[in-house]
């Protein structure tokens, strides 16, 4: 492969560094984090509530808040998005990038059909018509598991893991490079949480994409990573193969993550 071809291929973060400033005060949730993954490849991002997995991750299509300060490069298909203007980084969001959030509702209107909330995006990115896009709205849908006929429904009417999947089919409309997905399984129960994960491990092999996984369960993104980052205080502090690491981990944060985990699933005090 080329090298013009092998950055194509690739979402590389260099050096990040995310601040938040308010209040006369500055927090910093990222520093100096360094990683990459190719499209098809599956790589998990895990770490304990604020430990700064979330900011790397809403960093990456330029989602954080406004006035935050943010250093280092983002380089996604040979780009670097970092510094690209807001109307150049929106005609990449969806197409080489697309997000899943924490969450189902946050990424829908309530008063806007599910239908609607699918083709709108192939309209406005894609520019496809009324009728293409609602025939492939229906593609969509049947491809993460769901029946056409919740399409007419609002996202109320839905259950959490309906909700997800039509999450799922929404950030995957416009066949993106790369799919973020932020804690895709929050209040889900077990048996969902597999359904839903299984989806996006199908979805993510059959169309070639590369993952980012962000949640805070380290044994559950090595059931659907190859490759495992862990994140604690800001920094990448562990890294590597999902399998190597569950069973032998270098690192105690790692070490205590997983411990916390299988405490929790056994039913013992942590």
């Amino acid at each position: 492969m080329t090298d013009q071809g092998r950055s194509e291929s690739f979402l590389s973060v260099e050096n990040l560094s995310v601040t938040y400033v308010g209040r006369g005060r500055e927090v910093r949730a990222v520093r100096n984090c360094s990683f990459s993954f190719r499209k098809g490849n599956m790589t998990g991002l895990v770490g304990e509530s604020g430990s700064g997995k979330s900011s790397v991750l809403m960093a990456i299509p330029r989602l954080l808040p406004a006035g935050t300060r943010v250093t280092g490069s983002i380089v996604c298909g040979g780009e670097d998005l970092t510094a690209m203007s807001e109307q150049e980084i929106n005609a990449r969001r969806w197409r080489r990038m697309a997000l899943v959030p924490q969450g189902a509702m946050n990424s829908f209107t309530p008063h806007l059909s599910i239908e609607r909330h699918i083709t709108e995006v192939l309209e406005h990115h894609l520019r496809a018509s009324r009728a293409e896009s609602r025939k492939k709205a229906a593609e969509l849908i049947r491809s993460v598991g769901l029946e056409p006929d919740i399409m007419p429904r609002f996202p109320h009417e839905l259950s959490g893991g309906q909700r997800q999947r039509a999450a799922l089919a929404a950030a995957t409309a416009c066949d993106p490079d790369f799919l973020l997905a932020d804690e895709p399984t929050t209040a889900l129960d077990v048996i969902t949480q597999k359904e839903v994960l299984d989806t996006l491990k199908r979805l993510t092999a059959e169309r070639g994409m590369g993952l980012l996984l962000v949640t805070h369960d380290l044994p559950l993104a090595a059931n659907v990573c190859e490759t495992l980052l862990v994140m604690k205080d800001g920094e990448i502090v562990e890294r590597g193969d999902s399998g190597r690491m569950v069973k032998n981990p270098e690192h105690p944060y790692t070490r205590a993550l997983i411990g916390a985990i299988r405490d929790m699933e056994s039913g013992r005090p942590s």
